[in-house]
């Protein structure tokens, strides 16, 4: 009997790729990943997984390449743990008979004008917004909206490229830099102008149908979005949590989001909770591993089983609070040395220290997620407990950057 596969479309960053390829294995399956670059992904090397090169912007190529596996393996299911790839794997496995969202409902949702438009139609509170393709069109949609304004690409994930803007200026400025060509366009340049819903974030994460946990996250300092803290779960009182809850499968019926995860932003303004936005995908790490940590449900188990057909089991083991709270460094340069992560890990309470890059990385702030250099995880079973040994643990984290040369010097 063939060994039975899961076919996994490009891999995932910081530790997100990785974690699929052990569910996999968890359910005694191989995983093979599909990329144009598996070199990208440091983990395919480091666990010897099985890669193959293909141009994963071909459907076509990827069809081929699926075939051509099948007649070595049984391919039980097809994802992806990238939202730029995940319409793809649907396409994927829609050709091949196999378990899978609608690929449609994927790309209408990456779309964010079209995702608006239908969270709009289907009455889900949300920012008031305009599509600007210009700086003339974004001044006006800022003069309409009201200042001050997000600014945001149609189509991008991890608060890439998104500014708050607070004057006409802001605005013009930070047009001209999305369409200028530094910034890297997943699809035609539109930019999204957007109402600034002000008031605390939270997070609804689903699976299938059913809302399995809300958080509550914050940022660093504007005119970025970047993410000092997440928790898990969200304090909210009982009524909040089920607005929230109930607003966050009205998305999904809106969105046609009823198989598999996603993940869904929001915030707690004067006219109750707005929703900024919907990803059609498993959130990026640590989210996933921190509601493992409070409740007991693995969420990249539970969709790998999906992705084969198996039953899911989204039951509650347990209840705690499970918190990170992200490094960021407060300039540019070069990343002399860290220090502290051994001592922060013997903290108890604490379950990771992990950093993203190493000494003598070049440091250059993005204004997204890109500027995170390392996380803390801690749990235990108050949030008063987990905060106090998370800043526990932080204290005892150090770094040295040494900034950049000037041209003067």
């Amino acid at each position: 009997m063939a060994r039975k596969a899961l076919i996994l479309v490009e891999g995932g960053i910081r530790g997100l790729g990785l974690l699929y390829v052990q569910a996999a294995q968890r359910l005694g399956l191989h995983p093979i990943t599909l990329s144009a670059d598996p070199a990208q992904y440091d983990y395919l090397a480091a666990e010897s997984m099985e890669t193959v090169r293909v141009d994963t912007g071909n459907l076509d190529a990827l069809v081929r390449e699926c075939s051509r596996i099948r007649a070595t393996y049984d391919i039980a299911g097809i994802t992806s743990a990238r939202e730029a790839f995940y319409a793809t794997a649907g396409k994927l496995c829609w050709h091949f008979g196999l378990p899978g969202p609608n690929p449609a409902s994927i790309e209408r949702c990456c779309d964010k004008l079209v995702q608006r438009q239908l969270l709009t139609e289907a009455g889900v509170p949300i920012p008031a917004y305009r599509l600007a393709v210009n700086a003339t069109d974004a001044k006006c949609a800022a003069a309409e909206i009201g200042l001050p304004v997000i600014l945001k690409p149609v189509a991008g994930s991890g608060s890439s490229g998104v500014r708050l803007c607070r004057t006409v200026e802001e605005v013009a400025e930070h047009t001209t830099y999305l369409l200028s060509g530094t910034h890297v366009w997943r699809s035609s340049p539109r930019i999204l102008v957007e109402e600034f819903a002000q008031g605390p974030y939270y997070t609804a994460d689903t699976m299938g149908n059913e809302v399995i946990a809300l958080g509550a996250g914050d940022f660093g300092p504007p005119p970025h979005f970047v993410y000092r803290e997440y928790t898990f779960p969200a304090p909210l009182t009982d009524n909040k949590h089920k607005l929230i809850a109930d607003i966050s499968l009205s998305c999904l019926r809106a969105l046609d989001l009823g198989w598999g995860p996603a993940n869904i932003e929001l915030r707690w303004t004067e006219r109750g909770p707005i929703v900024i936005e919907v990803n059609p995908r498993l959130a990026g790490t640590p989210d996933p591993q921190l509601i493992q940590l409070a409740y007991g449900v693995d969420l990249f188990t539970e969709h790998v089983k999906l992705a084969i057909g198996d039953e899911l089991d989204l039951r509650r083991r347990h209840s705690q609070t499970a918190a990170a709270r992200f490094l960021v460094p407060d300039y540019d340069g070069t990343l002399d040395w860290i220090d502290g992560d051994t001592q922060a890990t013997a903290v108890p309470g604490v379950v990771e220290v992990k950093w993203y890059v190493e000494p003598k990385t070049p440091i250059v702030r993005k204004g997204d997620y890109r500027d995170i250099i390392g996380h803390v995880i801690a749990a235990s079973p108050s949030l008063a407990q987990t905060e106090a040994v998370l800043q526990r643990a932080v204290d005892l984290i150090s770094w040295s950057i040494t900034p950049f040369p000037t041209l003067d010097e």
